[in-house]
This record gives C-alpha cells, sequence and structure tokens, in this order.
C-alpha cells in the first residue's frame, strides 16, 4: 500500500476577500501561513515523511510547501518540483473580481456554472500576464485543467509513488479536484459538486496499481466539514 498526501494551499490574501483568483501570483495571508504551519505539525505528528514534493508555480502553493516542510524539520531532504501543470484554474476576466459581486453582476446560475461546471469556461482574459509564463491560458475549464494535471501525474509523480516514493502534492483547489477526479474516477457531473477545504492534509490510500482503498483528511471532522461548508458557500 502506497500514501499520498494532497494539500491546498493556505488562505491567500484574496480568499480572505472572496476574490476569483486563478493564476494571479497573490501570497498567503496570516491565516494561511498560520494554517499552512498546523499542516506541517499535524503531518510530521501523523508520522508523515516524504521525499519529494510537487507544487505549482503560484506563491500560495509554494509558501505553504514551504511552511509545512519547515515545521516537520524537511526543507533541506525533500526534493521539490514546481511545475505550472499544478497550477490553479485560469478563471479568465473572473480573476480579482469579488465572487458575491460576480453574482451581483452575472447571476448566481450562471457565476456557479462557471465556478463549478466541468466544461464550462469563464469569459476569457484579454491579455495574458507575462510574469507569470508566456504560456497562460486566457481562461480554463475543468475540463481543460484535467488535460494539464493527469498527464503530469502520469508522466511524472505516479512512477515516484511505484518506486516507493513518499509524496506530498501542494496545489490549489482545482488542480486537486482534477487529480481527484482521476484518482477517484469521479463523473463529469459529480465532481461539480466536490469542495476542498484550505490547509487540511487529505491522505489517500492507494493499491499496487495506485487505485484508491480510502481517503480521508487529517485532524478535527467538525473542523473540516465547517471548513469544507465554508468552501461551498462562497457565492452565497
Amino acid at each position: 500500500m502506497y500514501k499520498l498526501v494532497l494539500l491546498r494551499h493556505g488562505e491567500s490574501v484574496w480568499n480572505k476577500e472572496n476574490i476569483f483568483t486563478g493564476w494571479v501570483d497573490v501570497e498567503l495571508s496570516d491565516l494561511g501561513k498560520e494554517q499552512a504551519k498546523q499542516a506541517g505539525i499535524l503531518l510530521k505528528e501523523s508520522g508523515f515523511v516524504f521525499d519529494v514534493a510537487f507544487t505549482s508555480v503560484l506563491k500560495r502553493a509554494t509558501q505553504t510547501l514551504d511552511i509545512v516542510l519547515k515545521e516537520m524539520g524537511l526543507s533541506d531532504v525533500v526534493i521539490v518540483e514546481r511545475s505550472v501543470y499544478l497550477n490553479e484554474r485560469h478563471y479568465g476576466l473572473l480573476q480579482g473580481m469579488n465572487k458575491k459581486q460576480a453574482v451581483e453582476k452575472f447571476g448566481l446560475e450562471q457565476v456557479t456554472t462557471w465556478r463549478r461546471g466541468y466544461k464550462e469556461r469563464p469569459p476569457a482574459f484579454a491579455s495574458p500576464n507575462p510574469a507569470v509564463t508566456e504560456n497562460e491560458p486566457t481562461s480554463e475549464s475543468l475540463e481543460e485543467v484535467c488535460l494539464r494535471v493527469v498527464p503530469y501525474w502520469q508522466e511524472k509523480i505516479a512512477p515516484l509513488i511505484i518506486q516507493g516514493r513518499n509524496i506530498l502534492i501542494s496545489a490549489h483547489g482545482n488542480s486537486l479536484r482534477a487529480l481527484i477526479k482521476k484518482l477517484d474516477d469521479i463523473s463529469d457531473k459529480d465532481i461539480e459538486k466536490l469542495n476542498i477545504p484550505v490547509g487540511i492534509p487529505l491522505v489517500y490510500e492507494l493499491d499496487e496499481i495506485l487505485k484508491p482503498i480510502k481517503h480521508y483528511y487529517l485532524g478535527d471532522e467538525k473542523k473540516t466539514k465547517e471548513a469544507t461548508k465554508e468552501i461551498a458557500d462562497q457565492l452565497k
């Protein structure tokens, strides 16, 4: 049996303001830094040790990883791989817009469809930001996020797990939803209902062909449910 740990980054400064972030490279809030610290403490207390960690190129995910590894005493031990393939979904013109204001402008049904629909893509962003990458998209659906995350998983991450490496992935709500869709074989419709709380380690136990045996969040179950509901209610 193999174990894989997924971690959505701690609260960012734009999460705090309930703003669509996407590829905009914002930092963790003070709460987000504390969430990352607590995740590191929890992982260490639970006996986890990592050989390789994967993350995106965006600060909120890389900062979360750095804090976690520091708390675990693994900063100089773990090999860290950063990839644009694990970046958050690009939200197009919604990026930088408060979610409730977006609802007021476009309507709850439309924004919900853009936010959670599998094939729906928000209106495109007119001018990509070269500060992130010259290959930055102008907008993405979750389906398109899957098309970059799943091959990266198959080519870069899965082989290391099979080799017995202990893996931590510090990424984003939608890049992790894409990976979880693959792991749990979730339908296009059902993935729309999946919400991932920030800063709480999600453990997958996998069999010899990397099929999930079970998965669970570390820590207090009640707090996890409350944090998950908070994500689900962001448009309310």
